[in-house]
């Protein structure tokens, strides 16, 4: 399967057919980390995870209360020195009770997604929202952009075999990104 690349010009194509599936590659804590490094690149990423309110959109993706704690956590994912993007991730309060890993600093190998399939709450149905948002102040002042100028967000509903969403992940692109999705035509 394609995997993604960063070109000579810093272009970032985030290839979905196959990240998900490769998310433990080489060692890798996450999609991210296994994908830069597969393109040359030199991943990291500041995590921060805090226990807060989901914000009305996310606790309506959730199916949770708009009241409803979840564990957050706030990530900006880097290539080298350069921030490409900020992922925020929204986990319910009976994934995070079930996967006590998902909450902590460092997820281990495969993160999240796999610490929550080892807890028996594996994803087999992801859904991938894409939408163009203007930056927030605070967005703009961490990519390096003007405020109002349009990102790509990726909005990522991960749900286990008996429909319970168990992650929402908004991911918010710096400039340069190309999004590659494929569809099966069997």
């Amino acid at each position: 399967m394609p995997s993604n690349t960063i070109g000579a010009d810093g272009t970032i194509t985030r290839d979905a057919r196959s990240r998900y599936r490769q998310r433990a590659e080489n060692g890798a804590h996450g999609a991210f980390e296994a994908e830069t490094k597969r393109a040359g690149g030199a991943p990291r990423a500041d995590v921060d995870v805090v226990r807060e309110t989901a914000p009305a959109d996310v606790a309506a993706i959730l199916g949770e209360g708009a009241e409803t704690e979840v564990v957050i956590r706030r990530r900006r994912m880097y290539d080298g020195e350069r921030l490409v993007q900020l992922a925020d991730t929204y986990l319910p309060a009976f994934v995070a009770e079930a996967a006590p890993a998902v909450a902590q600093l460092d997820t281990g190998q495969g993160g999240i997604i796999s610490r929550m399939a080892d807890a028996g709450l594996a994803q087999t149905d992801v859904v991938e929202d894409v939408t163009q948002a203007p930056a927030t102040a605070a967005q703009a002042e961490a990519l390096g952009l003007e405020v109002g100028e349009l990102l790509l967000t990726i909005t990522h509903t991960g749900r286990t075999e008996d429909g319970r969403t168990v992650e929402v992940t908004r991911h918010v692109l710096g400039r340069g990104w190309t999004l590659r999705y494929g569809v099966p035509l069997d």
